[in-house]
């Protein structure tokens, strides 16, 4: 009888089904600009398309906006969505262009738990390009958070040449 109760007490609970085990699916939000995989190659640079669409990293300092100091605004490299303003623009030395805010209804806020732990990753409300993530080590005196943007997800349109 001693045998049985812990056969028994294995099988309660490999049989129970909690809600900690229901696995919850995020509806998949309806993007504005939707095109295929080929057609997001073709577009965009390869290295756009990595960051864009794969979701990828570019190496920290080779992107050339994080060093860029022109008045005018960032927008998605996929679509030209407007993203962010020049003036929101620190030097946060990691080595991406880092802004202490956006352009909010321009963004969307995700989950990324690639690297083991949850990040919280941004991407281009538009298209849902990956354009980075949103750290709470931003400057105190402002928002307090740091947009950290690969380079080659963005383009520039310098002030004077805006619409």
């Amino acid at each position: 009888m001693k045998t049985m109760y812990p056969l028994l007490l294995i099988l309660i609970l490999t049989h129970c089904n909690g809600n900690s085990q229901e696995t919850k699916r995020k509806a998949k939000k309806e993007y504005t600009v939707v095109k295929t995989d080929a057609e997001w190659q073709a577009q965009l640079p390869e290295m756009a398309y990595y960051v864009l669409r794969k979701a990828g990293t570019e190496r920290a300092f080779t992107g050339e906006l994080n060093y860029n100091k022109e008045e005018g605004l960032y927008v998605c490299a996929g679509c030209q969505t407007p993203l962010y303003e020049s003036k929101y623009k620190y030097d946060s030395g990691s080595g991406w262009p880092s802004f202490d805010r956006g352009i909010e209804e321009n963004l969307e806020y995700d989950v990324d738990y690639k690297i083991g732990y949850p990040r919280s990753e941004l991407k281009c409300n538009t298209c849902g390009g990956h354009l980075g993530h949103v750290f709470n080590d931003g400057p105190a005196r402002t928002t307090g958070k740091r947009h950290c943007i690969n380079s080659a997800a963005l383009n520039f349109i310098p002030e004077n040449e805006q619409p």
